[in-house]
């Protein structure tokens, strides 16, 4: 059994920046913030901001910042326990969803600093069974949910790119579409399930992680357009139906900019390279 690490792997352990990055000042950071928040208010686009910033804040990898998006959204007397269970869940969800995006790690991280942040009758009201759990009797389903929702993102272009992924790797297409099924696509309880996320807020986490994430131009084009695609569900509520306009993807890809602008330490010269 291998219980301490050899010294020079150690060592070569702690080069090239294995941290994460830490949050900015609190002052900053909660200015921000609130200036985002307003506007969406003034929008009426304030779950949209919540998982559009969240999932930011998760690729940009500044876990500790999540948690206190959480705490400045649940600050008192603005909440009460339902109003934050409720935040919570959602912005559990995204940071979920964020993981096809950019992948398990920051997830992790995110996710870890986000449980550490709620209180505890919050961790108690949110759901602890889990839902995705695959089985015979529900992979089919789980694969037609997954298609659907390809379809509904990717079409005229669908099956084209369905074939070109497939050829890249005859399982990373079939992955793909499971991961969409599974994760991806709205639980099939509607509003019923917490934190369940829309076809729309769905999409959202798409554009605003791979805005964050950067130089994936095709995948970013092909997630906008998704957004603008969502327009066509059925039963949109108001929020959902103007995110899906021009105005409003126009408007989460310019707030995913203000805060990265703002918040990232590329903004300030941190990530500058010491010669």
């Amino acid at each position: 059994m291998v219980k301490h690490l050899p010294p020079a792997i150690k060592h070569l352990l702690s080069l090239r920046n294995p941290n994460s990055h830490p949050s900015p000042p609190l002052l900053k950071l909660h200015g921000i913030l609130n200036s985002t928040l307003t506007d969406a208010k003034r929008r009426k686009a304030e779950n949209g901001w919540l998982v559009l910033t969240t999932c930011t804040l998760l690729t940009a990898n500044i876990p500790s910042s999540v948690g206190h998006l959480y705490r400045f959204i649940t600050e008192p007397p603005n909440t009460n326990l339902s109003d934050s269970v409720k935040k919570a869940a959602l912005m559990r969800e995204s940071a979920l969803k964020s993981v096809i995006f950019v992948g398990v790690p920051r997830t992790i991280l995110s996710l870890a600093a986000l449980s550490d942040a709620l209180e505890d009758d919050v961790k108690s009201a949110l759901r602890k069974d889990p839902l995705r759990t695959g089985t015979p009797k529900n992979i089919e389903t789980t694969v037609a949910r997954g298609r659907a929702l390809w379809s509904s993102i990717y079409e005229p272009h669908a099956d084209k790119l369905y074939a070109k992924l497939g050829s890249y790797h005859p399982d990373f297409i079939e992955f793909i579409i499971q991961s969409y099924g599974s994760v991806l696509a709205p639980l099939p309880g509607g509003d019923q399930e917490q934190g369940n996320l829309s076809r729309t807020l769905g999409s959202v986490v798409g554009t605003a992680c791979l805005r964050a994430e950067g130089r994936v131009g095709p995948q970013l084009t092909s997630h906008v357009f998704g957004l603008l695609k969502a327009r066509k569900e059925d039963q949109l509520c108001e929020e959902d139906r103007w995110l899906s306009s021009d105005e409003g993807a126009e408007w989460v890809i310019r707030t995913v900019d203000i805060l990265l602008d703002s918040l990232t330490p590329e903004a300030d010269g941190e990530a500058k390279v010491k010669l």
